[in-house]
């Protein structure tokens, strides 16, 4: 095979591979294909000549003594070293003899073999690529068209010539795209399929896609002067999102929200109008809580493991729920914590209780 070492040079650059994976990767598919032609019984080597720019591929034996038991059940592996001294007098015990083998002498049947198997191969080393590349980015925002919308409204997208899916159900409710559509959407999933190759995720409805879009919208938060602590989301209804300041001069929530709600808006707008509360986040768990529960005003908040007791008056336990309970479950989400109401009583109910307590302890006495 002449000049094998160019053609590998011109597949590194053109697909921009390493050009010692692309040089292991054509070694195995040479292998390979000694082993469809000659069988998997052998064991086969391959060498790159770099100055005759030569590929040579090997059958090996190994040389072992005159009265090994081996020799009488396989020949095919295992040659006596008297046999192999006749080829080379000089080999010794525990070598391996190589005999070369020439694929182009095979005919077309090999060369098909072949071309199928480098094939195979460099496509599978540009998968591994794409997958150590985007691996890295999941979490990150891309953009790209729309290219086609399947019968189970599976979204595909075309971006960074490579093609990703999103499905129905990461798709923000109420959403509905058509080929030729701009699109955005956070990484979040990368993996090879067995039958279909490298498979990119997207999703609109992760909290990833909400963090993603505050950093393109908020100058502050891509500096990291204003860290988002955590995200929970009821995709396309409603959002909370806890953000801190590294400096204290800098107010995160209004950086946030921006000069008349313009920065939260654009967001919002992406997000098919969800609403978003910016929430200023602490380190102290109660305090963390009262506020990731607004709009409703808390009195108190008591902690038990996991659980949190949040203690409101009964005219702002509606607040509190919020609309089918959203409030209270993105509280939750953002502060990891379970959540549960506990009303406060009212004066006059602790007046009556402590009037009843009186009349209990005078009656008692009597």
């Amino acid at each position: 095979m002449e000049k094998v070492a160019d053609i590998i040079e011109s597949i590194a650059n053109e697909k921009d591979l390493d050009i010692e994976d692309v040089k292991q990767k054509v070694k195995i598919a040479f292998i390979q294909s000694a082993k469809e032609l000659f069988g998997n019984e052998f064991s086969y080597e391959c060498q790159i000549d770099q100055n005759s720019k030569n590929i040579k591929l090997f059958q090996k034996i190994l040389v072992v003594k005159d009265d090994d038991e081996r020799l009488q059940n396989d020949n095919v592996h295992f040659i006596s070293l008297s046999k192999a001294k006749e080829i080379d007098k000089f080999v010794e015990v525990g070598d391996e003899i190589n005999y070369e083998i020439n694929l182009e002498d095979l005919g077309r049947s090999a060369s098909n073999i072949l071309s199928r198997e480098l094939n195979y191969h460099i496509q599978r080393l540009l998968e591994e690529k794409i997958l150590k590349n985007y691996t890295k980015k999941i979490g990150e925002i891309v953009f790209g068209n729309v290219i086609q919308v399947d019968a189970e409204e599976t979204t595909y997208i075309d971006f960074d010539n490579l093609k990703a899916f999103m499905p129905m159900k990461s798709r923000i409710k109420g959403e509905k795209f058509k080929v030729g559509d701009g699109i955005r959407a956070v990484i979040k999933k990368v993996f090879i399929d067995k039958n279909q190759g490298i498979k990119i995720e997207l999703s609109r409805t992760s909290p990833k896609f909400l963090e993603g879009l505050l950093n393109l919208a908020v100058p502050e938060i891509k500096d990291k002067n204003v860290l988002i602590i955590s995200c929970a989301r009821i995709p396309g209804e409603r959002a909370k999102v806890a953000l801190e300041a590294i400096k204290n001069n800098i107010d995160p929530v209004g950086a946030c929200v921006g000069t008349k709600g313009i920065r939260i808006n654009s967001v919002s707008k992406e997000l098919n109008g969800e609403n978003i509360d910016a929430i200023e986040y602490s380190n102290q768990p109660e305090i963390f809580i009262s506020r990731a529960m607004a709009p409703a005003i808390v009195n108190s908040v008591k902690i038990e493991d996991k659980k949190a007791f949040v203690y409101i008056n009964q005219d702002q336990k509606s607040k509190a729920i919020g609309k089918n309970g959203l409030n209270i479950r993105l509280a939750s989400m953002l502060c990891g914590y379970e959540i549960e109401l506990v009303e406060n009583k009212k004066d006059s109910e602790l007046k009556n209780e402590n009037g009843l307590k009186n009349l209990q302890a005078l009656f008692g006495e009597i």
